[in-house]
């Protein structure tokens, strides 16, 4: 798991906390369709973890292919890693994996769980998927989400 200075914007709750990365979001919208009361696009915050148990918001933002959404339970260890790795090709785009990770980025190593690669070669995001290829949007396109 990330570092929480690398995981993006935070939203906390009693027992939760959840981190949403704007940059690395491609609206693949798991988060939505799981529990619509706690992920809103159209409210500000759009994010509200208070509004369901933290064991289920944990387990939402385990649906996010791209690991654009975290999270850290008061009361538990962090995300446990997939095992065996997995790696997804979205016909779309970018490749989705899953496990015990170690990425090379610009800000140095970051250890993940989930991310979505860049398999096309344009995202200026390496080596994550910045919808390039225009895969899920583009980041013009982030506007609703971006309003925090």
């Amino acid at each position: 798991m990330p570092d929480d200075n690398r995981l993006g914007r935070a939203y906390a709750a009693p027992e939760i906390t959840v981190f949403y990365d704007r940059s690395r979001c491609r609206h693949y919208a798991e988060c939505v369709r799981g529990l619509p009361q706690v992920f809103e696009p159209a409210r500000r915050p759009w994010i509200r973890a208070d509004l369901a148990g933290a064991d289920t918001v944990a387990e939402v933002v385990r649906r996010c292919p791209t690991g654009a959404l975290h999270y850290r339970l008061q009361a538990e260890k962090p995300e446990e890693p997939a095992d065996p790795t997995i790696v997804t090709r979205d016909p779309r785009g970018p490749l989705l994996v899953r496990g015990d990770l170690v990425l090379d980025t610009t800000e140095g190593p970051l250890v993940e769980t989930r991310v979505a690669l860049c398999a096309c070669g344009r995202s200026r995001n390496r080596p994550f998927c910045d919808g390039a290829c225009g895969v899920n949007g583009s980041p013009a396109d982030d506007e609703e989400y971006d309003r925090h």
